[in-house]
């Protein structure tokens, strides 16, 4: 299993490297999600993949953000020099950015990263159909869905086993963004789920979204024996000694075939720790003991220094290679080396001459071709054949040594020979210029009222199991000429996907046609299942190539991203139809762990949740499908007044998201969107789509 490191900066890749790791992963460029890091230059980036190859230690390139138009090019310019300069892999989040390398670096390897929110082998073999090599899982994931992926997985899988763990399933939060301009699909996260909040009127401070850091430190052997590729260390954004205490740890058990020591547990939680660590999804104990807080606690500045001077010293690891020599009469002395995968460098000098009084022998000649120090090499073994009687200057043999390594070097630093084009947007179309249609997005069948199907919306959303609750319900709604469509949940396990997919089939009983999907995993089966598929916003879509690879992959309409501005909405490269979110509350997360429980102690779903942040703001939380946690915004979105700017960004279809509403406030809306009435939300806000989002 390979041992993946985290390096933020040069300084945390020389640690990593020389605590062990197998690869490190890193950011060069603006488009990686942690673009607080250090990062790295161009130079530093060249020189990093020469470190690491030396020693046999892989480099892998985050360009894991979504990505505008505008920056597209930029990113792509970004791929083509990592794949130049040897990267061995990229990892990425951006369907267009995916498309993107496909064109300018077709032979630079993809891995999914965990912001893709790949989470059942659905979404695993829609990676690999993708062309990508690994998948990164999703954190949530407990032991038994991880071996289930695993066993039936085409491609590889990676698996983070220790750091930081998110509220929020990566790659679905939107609270940063939304509330403070700064979003975390685009490495910029504020992290507000690690600030304190209360429950409705309740203003005690507690912290109901700030988990622990995650260790997997005690279930390494049970990742190896699932055929777990890759553990993942969590850290760009923490320093060096961190890196190197964590990827020692970890490193030293794998290479001993055991789990880490009490005293290597407590070296960890001097590093960096809230409250402790927790598994709680890996063993399926979630709940409130997996939240913990940063306490301020003294510098462990001994261990640091310690840690530091380690890697300091250290030139890194040593690869293990084979010398073979040859002094023979008449014939000029060879030296080879071989590496570890097979690669051979072989070097020549002067014949030896007869030796006029201590002849060289076999040992002797052993012994200076073990002489590796100072180089990333150590002799595992030496084969030397020397005939008797002859004489060689020991210089000699040391000169033809450097030799062979330094050709030995050159080879495992060789930049690969790859394919690249040029970056080229591609076909543009058309803005629709109609009339947008007017959906309506309902959280539960009750908000089907009569008022409202009055109105005859375009269009009624409804989740599966909302629909397969109330089939006949839904038959007198389309038999109203109103067409309804079903909105497959953003999460749904590979545990959960029999019943899913019986929900499925009583909305297609029902007579519904089309689905709403909002996760690459969910676009097969519901292919298959006959459905049209239609892309909701938690496939992420920010620019024109993801839209266009969506059109290849099947789809008939798609979301365009609620982070992106109303003017880069209008500047898209519309393929396929696409539509926009104008109403309601916003979705700031979905959350595994049950915030809801957590604070009452049992399931009061049923109820008003409100979340309170330190202004008083109030965000309802909501269950979604398995039982999961959505938090919805404060304000509610409000884009009645502004028809001419969303009709102006050329969408076929404006959807108004009801969630909290009853059915009188969803006819009132509706007819607001419809030209109609004076219904204005009593605290609303323009979303994201006037304010550039870092």
């Amino acid at each position: 299993m390979e041992l993946l490191a985290p390096a933020g900066s040069p300084e945390a890749l020389h640690a990593a490297v020389s605590a062990g790791a197998d690869a490190v992963y890193l950011g060069f460029g603006q488009f990686n999600a942690r673009r607080g890091a250090r990062n790295f230059t161009s130079v530093e980036f060249a020189e990093a993949v020469s470190y690491c190859h030396l020693r046999g230690v892989k480099v892998y390139l985050t360009l894991n953000t979504l990505c505008s138009d505008r920056e597209l090019p930029q990113a792509a310019d970004c791929a083509v020099e990592a794949s130049r300069l040897g990267a061995d892999a990229v990892l990425v989040q951006d369907m267009g950015i995916v498309r993107t390398l496909r064109q300018v670096a077709p032979d630079l390897p993809v891995h999914a990263s965990t912001q893709m929110t790949i989470h059942n082998l659905d979404g695993v073999k829609a990676a690999a159909d993708l062309g990508m090599r690994r998948v990164v899982l999703g954190r949530e994931l407990s032991k038994q869905d991880i071996a289930y992926i695993c066993e039936r997985s085409p491609i590889e899988t990676e698996v983070f086993v220790h750091g930081a763990l998110c509220m929020c399933w990566s790659g679905q939060c939107y609270m940063s963004s939304v509330i403070g301009g700064r979003s975390g699909n685009r490495g910029m996260c504020a992290q507000p789920c690690r600030l304190p909040y209360g429950w409705g009127d309740d203003l005690v401070e507690n912290y109901p979204l700030s988990l622990k850091d995650l260790s997997l430190a005690g279930h390494l052997k049970e990742l190896e024996e699932m055929g777990v590729a890759c553990a993942k260390i969590e850290g760009r954004m923490k320093r060096p000694e961190y890196v190197y205490i964590v990827t020692r740890t970890y490193a030293s058990a794998l290479r001993d075939g055991r789990e880490p020591s009490p005293a290597e547990l407590r070296r960890l939680e001097q590093a960096f720790s809230r409250q402790g660590f927790t598994d709680g999804y890996f063993t399926g104990q979630k709940g409130p003991k997996m939240f913990g807080v940063r306490e301020e606690t003294p510098e462990p500045r001994e261990l640091f220094a310690e840690v530091r001077a380690a890697y300091e010293r250290s030139e890194g690891p040593r690869v293990p290679v084979k010398f073979y020599a040859m002094v023979r009469a008449g014939q000029p002395v060879q030296v080879g080396v071989e590496d570890p995968e097979g690669r051979q460098a072989a070097v020549s000098g002067d014949p030896p001459e007869v030796a006029r009084s201590r002849p060289v022998t076999r040992q002797v000649v052993e012994d200076q071709l073990a002489k590796t120090g100072g180089t990333p090499y150590r002799a595992e073994r030496i084969v030397a054949l020397v005939e008797d009687g002859l004489s060689v200057p020991l210089s000699a043999v040391n000169a033809l040594r450097r030799r062979a390594l330094e050709e030995l070097s050159r080879q495992r630093t060789a930049l690969p020979e790859r394919r690249h084009g040029q970056y080229n947007m591609g076909a543009r179309y058309e803005n629709f210029r109609g009339e947008p249609a007017v959906q309506a997005s309902l959280r539960h069948a009750e908000q089907i009222t009569f008022e409202l199907l009055r109105r005859k919306p375009d269009l009624i959303l409804l989740p599966a199991e909302e629909i397969a609750a109330h089939t006949d319900e839904i038959r007198a709604v389309m038999d109203r000429e109103v067409p309804v469509a079903v909105a497959l949940p953003r999460i749904c396990l590979d545990r959960e996907m029999d019943e899913l997919r019986r929900q499925l089939e009583q909305c297609r009983k029902a007579g519904v046609t089309d689905a709403f999907v909002g996760n690459l995993g969910f676009a097969a089966p519901a292919r298959e299942m006959g459905f049209a598929l239609r892309g909701d916003f938690g496939l992420q879509v920010f620019n024109s190539q993801a839209i266009k690879e969506y059109k290849r992959m099947g789809f008939q309409t798609l979301t365009a991203s609620f982070e992106l501005k109303l003017a880069q909405i209008r500047d898209l490269a519309k393929a396929i139809p696409v539509e926009l979110i104008a109403y309601g509350r916003l979705p700031l997360m979905i959350t595994e762990n049950c915030a809801i429980r957590n604070q009452s102690g049992k399931c009061v779903c049923a109820n008003v949740n409100l979340l309170t942040d330190r202004r008083g703001k109030r965000f309802p939380v909501e269950r979604t499908f398995g039982c999961r946690n959505e938090l919805l915004n404060a304000n509610k979105l409000f884009l009645a007044d502004k028809e001419a700017d969303y009709r102006r960004a050329g969408v076929s279809a404006i959807r108004l998201l009801f969630t909290t509403e009853n059915g009188v406030e969803c006819a009132q809306v509706l007819d607001r969107y419809r030209g109609r009435g004076g219904y204005t939300p009593n605290n609303f806000t323009r979303g994201l789509y006037y304010r550039d989002v870092e």
